[in-house]
């Protein structure tokens, strides 16, 4: 797999500052006990990138992507260097234990959406939060996974069971999803019977 590392993601991050946060409070996270990812993880980051690449090329974040235990779950931590979504591998396992494999795409492509976000503003808009534009991006990668519609229904229901910050309201966050589904050409009704699905 290649390295991710982001170029530019944020005018001018002085020191490391967590952009998204799924889960608990990232207080707890150390940044010493980084490692490398699991390579089941590897394997679910290259089906992310694939989904990816043909949506936000020429201009794709290329972000490092790190395990670590004392993380708030998901997170996206950046300084005005570099980025790296820091994931605990005990909630990737939960999620996929519970919610399938797209869950974990989903939720990866949420983080990942922050950056796309920064580097091609406006294609979901800029009215809705920055929250709901990356939900957008991670819909509109769902587009492109070809998920069945159980699959659809297992990721958008694991990936909505997380709160994004200052943002739980499930059925605005699932309107986020379906505007960059149906905008990355995946197809509405399937999307609505995936929703009539989700737990």
């Amino acid at each position: 797999m290649r390295k991710f590392a982001l170029l530019l993601l944020l005018p001018v991050i002085a020191a490391a500052e967590v952009v998204c946060a799924l889960g608990p409070d990232p207080a707890s996270y150390n940044a010493a006990s980084d490692g490398k990812p699991t390579a089941d993880a590897i394997s679910e980051l290259r089906r992310l990138d694939a989904a990816l690449q043909p949506v936000c090329s020429p201009r794709c974040p290329q972000i490092a992507i790190l395990r670590n235990p004392t993380a708030a779950n998901a997170m996206l931590i950046a300084t005005n260097e570099d980025a790296k979504i820091v994931y605990a591998p005990q909630f990737f396992q939960s999620l996929y234990d519970n919610f399938g494999d797209g869950a974990v795409i989903a939720v990866m492509a949420h983080e990942f959406g922050h950056a796309l976000d920064e580097l091609n503003p406006g294609k979901f808009g800029r009215g809705p939060t920055p929250e709901l534009r990356a939900d957008a991006w991670s819909g509109c990668t769902l587009a492109k996974t070809e998920l069945s519609v159980t699959g659809l229904a297992q990721a958008l229901s694991g990936v909505t069971k997380y709160p994004t910050p200052g943002n739980s309201e499930r059925s605005l966050r699932v309107g986020a999803f379906r505007v960059g589904f149906t905008q990355c050409g995946g197809v509405a009704a399937k999307f609505d019977a995936a929703v009539a699905k989700m737990k």
